[in-house]
């Protein structure tokens, strides 16, 4: 298949984890991949030199979700790739644990507007691009939500949790309102997976500590996370939209 064949493709916080995984799985499978990071520009880098090596077509583009003006940069060098066929709503923060009643106005500040704000205005930029109402040809968004949206993450992160289900609920109304303009909407729900995001938290071993209590009993990586991605953005899912896919082990329905 030509490098960029199956169009082009945005993955928001690519450079690292989930995102990275995403990236290289989806230029592996045809697209062309505009791989974005907020400030590790040498992962960034590193990810689309390892599509390049392998024939494929990418560019490292940093910008924070946050920013209308960022979002605007990012997808304007989608542009430059081509015909824009998919976003995946990826980029995201945790912090360290704390109940709410210690949490500060500038933790939820920047964990809502990173992983709600953001996912809207990613949604927003490529809408106007791929709906039919605005002449496009259609695509797919799958956004990013955690097993963390159907338990909460008592002590240890509930404004991650909460921004989560918002993610789900944006998911279905987003899914609904676009379903006639040739888009779906869809989202995977990780559960524990051996990503440095645990790092990002204060908590580097919480995977491997949290792996013998799962029904599947070991943390999941980010590759089986991106296989379940790259279906909800393929043919293969042309009749499914304002679905959540869970990959964790089972976790996301055991309390």
């Amino acid at each position: 298949m030509a490098a960029g064949a199956k169009g082009v493709l945005v993955v928001t916080g690519g450079s690292r984890g989930i995102g990275a995984a995403t990236s290289l799985l989806a230029a592996e499978r045809g697209h062309a991949v505009v791989v974005n990071y907020a400030g590790n520009v040498e992962a960034a880098e590193r990810v689309a030199a390892q599509i390049h090596a392998q024939g494929g077509v990418a560019v490292a583009v940093r910008g924070d979700v946050s920013l209308e003006e960022d979002v605007a940069h990012i997808f304007a060098a989608a542009d430059r790739l081509g015909t824009l066929a998919g976003l995946v709503n990826n980029a995201g923060v945790i912090d360290v644990a704390a109940r709410v009643d210690e949490m500060s106005v500038e933790r939820l500040t920047r964990m809502f507007s990173i992983n709600i704000t953001g996912s809207f205005l990613c949604a927003k930029a490529a809408i106007k691009r791929m709906s039919t109402r605005h002449g496009g040809v259609g695509g797919a968004i799958v956004n990013l939500s955690s097993a963390a949206a159907k338990l909460g993450s008592p002590g240890y992160y509930v404004d991650y949790a909460a921004a989560k289900g918002a993610i789900d609920t944006f998911t279905v109304g987003l899914a609904l309102e676009v379903a006639g303009e040739g888009i779906r909407v869809n989202a995977v729900r990780p559960g524990i997976i051996e990503t440095d995001i645990h790092a990002s938290g204060g908590d580097p071993e919480r995977a491997a500590r949290m792996a013998p209590s799962l029904p599947i009993p070991r943390a999941g990586t980010a590759k089986e996370v991106a296989r379940a991605i790259l279906w909800l953005l393929s043919d293969e899912a042309s009749y499914t939209t304002g679905t959540t896919i869970a990959v964790s082990g089972g976790r996301a329905i055991v309390p």
